[in-house]
This record gives structure tokens, sequence and C-alpha cells, in this order.
């Protein structure tokens, strides 16, 4: 009499323990990203803290505030949020460092916000340039970006994207 085994083998079992290694191991790199994509985009709304003040003394004055304490601001370590340790500003730039709760892979990086003016009619409300973004057409934008996050990582609005061809 010839007895059936029910159930898997050891090597049937490793075989399936392999491909769900493997599907883990290509899953992994894309989810770091978008958790760091999103926790860019969770930082960014801490800029409005000092966008507010730029604006006014850009408003007043037809010049950009060199420093935090010329905006207005508290000085730069203690203006935080759950994934940005400090807020500077820098001649009008607002340069965010990652920190406290960042992925390891933000810690220390910078995302510079950028004002955008239309040099002759300062009426013309300030545009905001995030990272790598392009600078609208017909406006000046401040060259001091500090940004050293890789594009990849940057939410849409602070890539550079490359013109089509």
């Amino acid at each position: 009499m010839v007895t059936r085994q029910i159930g898997f083998s050891a090597i049937e079992m490793l075989a399936v323990l392999a491909v769900f290694g493997i599907l883990a191991a290509m899953a992994i790199p894309s989810y770091q990203s978008k958790i760091v994509r999103e926790q860019i985009a969770a930082a960014i709304p801490l800029a409005d803290t000092a966008k507010e003040p730029i604006s006014a003394y850009r408003k007043a004055t037809e010049a950009f505030p060199e420093n935090n304490k010329e905006a207005g601001l508290p000085d730069a370590d203690k203006i935080v949020s759950n994934h940005i340790r400090a807020l500077v500003v820098e001649d009008g730039v607002i340069h965010m460092t990652f920190g406290n709760n960042a992925h390891g892979l933000l810690k220390n990086k910078i995302l510079s916000i950028r004002p955008a003016v239309v040099e002759v009619s300062p009426v013309v409300p300030i545009a905001w340039v995030c990272g790598n973004a392009a600078v609208p057409d017909k406006m000046v934008v401040k060259d001091n970006n500090k940004t050293d996050i890789p594009n990849a990582y940057l939410p849409f609005g602070c890539k550079q994207i490359s013109p089509k061809k």
C-alpha cells in the first residue's frame, strides 16, 4: 500500500519564501521614497509661517529681510515641526532643515523656498518657488537655492522638470 503525503515539502516552502523575499526587496525602496516625499509635503506648510512676514517686509521696504530677526520671526531653531528642526530666512529665501522625526534620508537636508517677483511692478504679489522648480515667466527669483534633496524625492511642485522635446 502506497501512502500519500499531504502538505508541502521543505523545498517547496523555501521556494515560496524566496519569492516573497524578492517581492519585498523590490517594494521597500519605492515605499521609502513614498515616505520621504510625504514627509517633505507635510513639512512645506511650515514655510507659510515666514511667507507672510517676508511679503509684508517686501511691501513696506521694497527689499527682502536678511534674516529671521529682520522678518520679525523667532530664531531659526525655534521654528520647528515634526520633520523640520530649523527654519532660516536668508535674504528673503526660506531654508528649512530637516531633522527631528524625519526619515534618515532627509536628516540635515535643506529645502529652499524662494521668492519670485516682477521687479518693474512691485504690486504683483510674490510667487514662491519650491526647491528646484522652474521660475514663473517674467519673474525674477532670488538665486539662493540650497536645496540638497535629490530630485527623485521632491514632491512634483518642487522638482526640476526637464522640457519636453
